[in-house]
């Protein structure tokens, strides 16, 4: 995939990001709309996404990333691989989530991933970050019985925050009985996942449940 030149970080209170994105038309995107759904938001350049939606085209997957470049260039590549069970929109998804999934048939939303996202380490920037009550209220509203949410960073506090926002949530249970989940539960690494454990550091991951 080539390069394009973007901003690593994305203020998503800035002006520029506050317009929710017009809803789709599903039909038009997905073969089957029926299939079960993966969500994965904060996608970046969408590989992992790639990669799992050739493994498994029983599911369709469904990749939300504030950086427009990126996006644009992910779906490139997902008409060059010809999958049809494969889309990325550019949104924000703190003020889109619920327009989205409101337009999707309902009980199709099964899986939802947050894979490392943006940390804004800074005690100013914290309310930045895209896990908030809000957002894990409007999941829990959409999200299949059952359904579940994965949850991963390399950095702990924002880890245990994001952990914290879906303990706090009554709708959802936390699946594993020690603090961190050992494993990912795909078989598909994201690319800051790889680079995280090649370089011998820890992964923080939590996975919840619908109840």
């Amino acid at each position: 995939m080539p390069r394009v030149r973007v901003r690593q970080h994305v203020n998503p209170l800035s002006i520029a990001y506050q317009t929710p994105v017009s809803q789709p038309d599903w039909q038009q995107i997905y073969q089957n709309l029926e299939k079960p759904l993966h969500l994965d938001i904060g996608c970046g350049w969408g590989r992992f996404l790639q990669e799992i939606a050739q493994q498994d085209p029983e599911w369709n997957y469904l990749g939300l990333e504030i950086r427009e470049p990126l996006v644009d260039l992910a779906l490139k590549t997902r008409d060059e691989l010809g999958l049809q069970n494969l889309h990325y929109i550019f949104c924000n998804a703190n003020n889109s989530l619920q327009p989205l999934l409101s337009s999707l048939p309902a009980g199709v939303l099964q899986r939802v991933s947050i894979q490392f996202p943006d940390p804004w380490f800074k005690k100013r920037h914290q309310k930045r970050r895209v896990v908030k009550p809000e957002l894990v209220a409007e999941l829990a509203e959409y999200l299949v019985t059952d359904g579940i949410v994965f949850l991963q960073s390399d950095v702990e506090p924002v880890a245990a925050q994001m952990r914290s926002m879906f303990a706090a949530n009554h709708h959802f249970r936390q699946v594993h009985e020690t603090e961190w989940l050992g494993e990912n539960i795909f078989p598909v690494p994201t690319e800051r996942e790889m680079a995280t454990l090649e370089a011998g550091k820890p992964v923080y991951r939590a996975m919840f449940v619908k109840m």
